[in-house]
């Protein structure tokens, strides 16, 4: 186990207050990047809810990014599979995804809102895997740093298996959980 489901309550509370801070009194338009961050995307929406001073409004909605290379393997170019379906014009955006790894996907959902005149466009990451990155990107809400290992739990999978585990492991050849 790399991280308890305490653990990762206790850094999503942290988030919360970080981004309640942020965006104080202003409307807010969260949306998770699936399907890694259906997990954090619930959980965070309702730690914010429980913010005194955070945003005055929380709308949540969802993208959906796919890498597909030659034959199906990962890595391709991305592709937006699914946009939002509320309007993000003028809206205080925030991108949450759970896991910061090659930084491909954040990148590109960046630039795709960027040209969308939302009012402000912020990224939050629950966990942040800096040893692979290829892009740099600006992390605004950062939760924890994990090691450079294949990790499952928390909505992170294995061919579409173990996004359901309430902790974060590291999942090893040959391994099962």
């Amino acid at each position: 186990m790399i991280l308890s489901p305490e653990e990762i309550q206790v850094t999503i509370e942290r988030l919360a207050a970080e981004i309640a801070q942020a965006y104080r009194g202003q409307p807010l338009l969260l949306v998770g990047v699936l399907k890694g961050a259906i997990c954090l995307t619930a959980d965070l929406a309702r730690a914010l809810g429980r913010q005194p001073d955070g945003p005055n409004e929380i709308m949540v909605d969802y993208v959906c990014v796919e890498r597909y290379g030659a034959a199906g393997s990962a890595g391709g170019a991305p592709r937006l599979a699914m946009d939002c379906t509320l309007p993000v014009r003028g809206q205080n955006l925030l991108l949450a995804d759970a896991i910061a790894d090659n930084g491909v996907t954040l990148a590109f959902l960046k630039n795709h809102f960027r040209g969308r005149r939302t009012s402000t466009l912020r990224t939050c990451v629950l966990f942040d895997k800096p040893a692979r990155r290829e892009v740099e990107v600006a992390i605004d809400f950062r939760g924890v740093t994990v090691p450079n290992v294949f990790a499952i739990g928390y909505g992170l999978d294995y061919k579409e298996v173990y996004r359901n585990l309430p902790y974060l492991a590291e999942l090893r050849e040959g391994q099962t959980v």
